[in-house]
Formats: C-alpha cells, sequence, structure tokens
C-alpha cells in the first residue's frame, strides 16, 4: 500500500486544492477544508492510501488537473 500526499506550495490557490481532495480523493467539503489547512500549515497531507497502481493514478491525475490549471501543485507517494 502507498500514501498519496499532497505538498504546499506559494502558487495553488486554496479552493483548488480543496477540489482537488473532493474530486479526486473523495473528501467531503469539510474534511477537504481540515485537510488543506494541515497542508497550507503543516507543508503536506496523507490524502489516503491506496494499492500502488491506484496511488499512481491519483498522483497522476492530480498533476494533470493542477498543470491544466497552470498550478505547480505537487503529489507524491510512499510506500507504507
Amino acid at each position: 500500500m502507498y500514501k498519496v500526499i499532497l505538498h504546499n506550495d506559494d502558487y495553488t490557490t486554496m479552493e483548488f486544492v480543496v477540489e482537488i481532495l473532493i474530486n479526486v480523493f473523495g473528501k467531503s467539503l469539510e474534511k477537504a477544508t481540515k485537510m488543506m489547512l494541515n497542508i497550507h500549515s503543516k507543508g503536506k497531507e496523507i490524502c489516503g492510501i491506496y494499492p500502488l497502481q491506484i496511488a499512481e493514478t491519483k498522483v497522476e491525475t492530480v498533476h494533470n488537473l493542477a498543470n491544466n490549471k497552470g498550478f505547480p501543485l505537487k503529489s507524491t507517494m510512499e510506500k507504507e
């Protein structure tokens, strides 16, 4: 299993991060908002734990959506 992590940056809007957490990771608005604030204050947050192929797809989806909006949002994964 692999942890998928979102990282803070100085350019991606908080609203976009919440949108990603809701649409890619299936979080509720309330949970996504709390997670976004953790990313903002702590620098990163684990968004979910998945099998390898799903984790890779989540990371790729985040990067594609962010690139399409012109944001440098970074997502990584690491083995649990």
